[in-house]
């Protein structure tokens, strides 16, 4: 049975060619780059390369490109760093309720460490309103942290118009790319972000390689203290490897972007079409402002974990949720932030297309799917005549 993976937002496989670069330097390339002799210079010429074909894909400098282990080091990073460096300034910081947990979490530190965070809430569709972001601000506020989409609805927050409003006060602004970066065309200058967070496995590169934009000029403090790597700005003995490999995967994605994303926005688009035809699956998220291989639902009566157990047993693989909160069995908070009713937020399935899938996959999934939704909603005690979901209160009620 083939095997159809539709979690592409969790992570990506490697591709061949980026393997290829990288391993070199598991092997007779091992030199630590701040090594005065050949070995060195060979690992720091890969980093240095590494920079400026990360830079190239989102119009940044190289010297812009900071390296970290992964986008969830990048937002703890940005949001810790940036808050801490003006925190002479004031002490608000403003994100919103669909930040991934290592923006939320590194919010709720800076909370116990004195910040004040204001948590902003999403519309209907997963959509961050600008005129709430300027209504949060006040004259503490020293940061605004926003994601350019969420991983769970697909959603694309307007970060161009949050980004003017933050100028505007002279706020720093930070925006969660790990989602965008490598799936849509993303300049930063375009974007006007003062930082943005990247995780190389989002565009077919290696695990463990992430890096943060930091516009030229912009205060930020360490998060992790040591030597010099990274301009002082991110000490350790760098993963060489995986940053060359990060590297390529940008080269690669830059050139070969516009077709990947035109491939998946039809997968996506058949999916949609053809699962919102199921009775009493709806979709999530915005319907046009969203990431192009990004489909996203909730259905009635049934339970995500139910569903992806039984789509496995078909060898499809989905998720229920972000890859970081499905194992947790929690309501969604970016759901329940968007009205969507507790029962609902239970029922989450989300399919995400990669450049490995095929119109055929799709049909595969539009013919399984609907029998599983059948079987299941016949065992759910609550698939029932005259029972509603609005009935349940939201976790926000």
């Amino acid at each position: 049975m083939k095997r159809l993976y539709f979690d592409h937002v969790a992570t990506n496989p490697l591709l061949p060619e980026v393997f290829e670069v990288m391993e070199p330097y598991f092997k007779g390339e091992f030199g630590n780059p701040l090594s005065m002799y050949d070995l060195g210079f060979t690992a720091k010429q890969g980093i240095d390369k590494a920079r400026e074909q990360v830079g190239a894909l989102i119009n940044a400098k190289a010297a812009e490109i900071i390296f970290t282990s992964s986008g969830a080091e990048a937002n703890n990073f940005a949001v810790k760093g940036l808050a801490m460096s003006r925190q002479n300034d004031g002490n608000h910081v403003i994100i919103s309720k669909a930040e991934h947990h290592s923006v939320l979490n590194t919010a709720r530190s800076l909370e116990k460490q004195g910040f004040v965070v204001t948590y902003l809430p999403l519309d209907k569709y997963g959509l961050v309103d600008p005129a709430a972001v300027k209504g949060a601000i006040n004259k503490d506020t020293v940061l605004i942290s926003i994601t350019h989409a969420n991983s769970e609805v697909g959603t694309i927050e307007p970060i161009q118009e949050i980004s003017e409003i933050a100028r505007e006060h002279k706020i720093t602004f930070h925006a969660d790319g790990v989602a965008t970066v490598g799936n849509m065309e993303v300049d930063v200058k375009a974007l006007g972000v003062d930082a943005l967070s990247i995780a190389a496995h989002q565009f077919y590169g290696p695990k463990g390689a992430g890096a943060l934009y930091l516009r030229a000029g912009q205060r930020i403090l360490p998060l992790i203290y040591g030597g010099i790597q990274e301009n002082g700005r991110r000490a350790g003995t760098e993963n060489v490897p995986a940053i060359v490999g990060m590297g390529k995967a940008a080269e690669l994605t830059k050139e070969k972007l516009p077709e990947r994303m035109a491939h998946v926005k039809t997968l996506r688009d058949r999916c949609i079409e053809g699962l919102s035809k199921v009775e009493k699956v709806h979709l999530t998220g915005h319907r046009t402002l969203r990431l192009p291989g990004h489909a996203s639902f909730v259905v009635e009566f049934i339970e995500g974990e139910g569903m992806l157990l039984m789509l496995l047993s078909k060898s499809i693989y989905a998720a229920s949720g972000s890859a970081c909160t499905s194992k947790a069995l929690k309501a969604s908070p970016t759901l329940a932030s968007m009205g969507i009713p507790t029962s609902l937020t239970h029922g989450s399935i989300v399919f995400s297309f990669g450049i490995g899938n095929e119109m055929e996959d799709v049909e595969s999934l539009l013919t399984e799917f609907p029998a599983i939704v059948g079987k299941l909603r016949a065992m759910s005690p609550f698939a029932k005549e005259g029972w509603r979901p609005e009935d349940m209160k939201t976790e926000e009620s």
